[in-house]
């Protein structure tokens, strides 16, 4: 995929949806399985990368070294039309450096903006713990209002927009912490596992089958109309108002867990923001859209809960001496919590 141009913006007009009757879900699924055939398991990180990528959200993917977070954030690239883009975050890493800066002509007199990274439709921020604040805070305004701004003037954004990011969990030598509005930011955040006995032998056939035959692109992409209108159609998708109100329940839960149990009353330090109700609702019609039902189901929006909720979250120290962590939370919060 080749970079955007640097002396303009010009890419950051959306294209306009295909109409209804063209959607062809099956593209989708042509995604799925590009994916797939660069990443042996990982189904939940790969469902993860769908439902963003039709929710309009970014992603943060967490997980140790070696477990294709890299990988199969390149092959969701290859599938889809656009730019794609790497960059390696780093310490001494700047803000311009993502946002890119203005230069100055001296035949012309004039300054002139050449765009940064964050221009391109998909952005991968490696290891994104490893850079400061004043670099974390240059993703703030692009994340949530889809635009950057340099001196006075304001840029908009490509209209497909997505950023992943990776970070280490148990390393913290030379990393930061992600600002809690860092984090909010991330429509879901993912957790690569380790790979099952028959999944590793997997992919040792899969890197001995690379060795001998060079890898090809996807037959198909995903062009950016299409997923427009995927994305408008999983939208529309029907959410009944007592799942609305299940969706809020949740999320005020973890803010006042006391009215479920006094026990989990004091293992949480402060809950999810509204951003997460929101989150839940699109994410819900989004994965019930990907599996071609018809509406969403209370069963959707539990599937998907853990990944909105445990990065908004934060536990007291008391929960963490008791080795509670944020998704043993959320699950008695899915037990507790009355379905409609």
């Amino acid at each position: 995929m080749n970079p955007p141009a640097t002396g303009s913006a010009a890419k950051a007009k959306p294209k306009t949806p295909a109409k209804k009757q063209d959607i062809d879900k099956s593209k989708l699924d042509a995604v799925r399985e590009h994916i797939a055939s660069r990443v042996i398991g990982q189904q939940r990180l790969v469902d993860g990368m769908l439902v963003c990528l039709l929710s309009d959200g970014h992603l943060l993917v967490e997980g140790l070294p070696g477990l294709a977070k890299t990988t199969a954030v390149k092959a969701l690239s290859e599938a889809i039309e656009g730019d794609f883009h790497r960059v390696q975050f780093t310490p001494d890493l700047l803000p311009s450096d993502l946002v890119g800066t203005d230069i100055y002509r001296h035949e012309e007199g004039v300054f002139e903006f050449r765009p940064g990274p964050l221009f391109h439709n998909i952005l991968l921020a490696d290891e994104i713990n490893r850079a400061p604040a004043k670099v974390q805070s240059a993703l703030l305004e692009a994340m949530a209002e889809r635009q950057i701004t340099v001196g006075q003037t304001s840029y908009p954004l490509p209209g497909v927009f997505m950023v992943l990011g990776t970070q280490n969990p148990i390393e913290q030598e030379g990393t930061y912490h992600l600002p809690e509005a860092q984090l909010d930011r991330f429509l879901m955040q993912v957790r690569a596992e380790h790979p099952s006995h028959d999944e590793e032998l997997e992919i040792l056939e899969l890197d001995n089958n690379r060795q001998k035959v060079s890898e090809q692109p996807p037959a198909t992409v995903l062009a950016q109309e299409d997923l427009l209108a995927m994305r408008a159609a999983a939208a529309e998708l029907y959410l009944d108002p007592k799942l609305n109100r299940y969706i809020v329940d949740l999320v005020q839960a973890t803010r006042n867990p006391a009215g479920y149990s006094e026990d989990l009353a004091r293992l949480i330090r402060y809950g999810a923001s509204p951003r997460a109700s929101i989150s839940l609702a699109r994410c819900a019609r989004s994965l019930a859209w990907m599996r071609g039902d018809e509406y969403v189901s209370p069963d959707h929006i539990q599937q998907v809960a853990p990944e909105i909720l445990r990065h908004r979250m934060l536990l007291t120290f008391e929960a963490e001496a008791e080795g509670m962590t944020t998704d043993d939370f959320i699950q008695r919060l899915l037990e507790l919590v009355a379905i409609p």
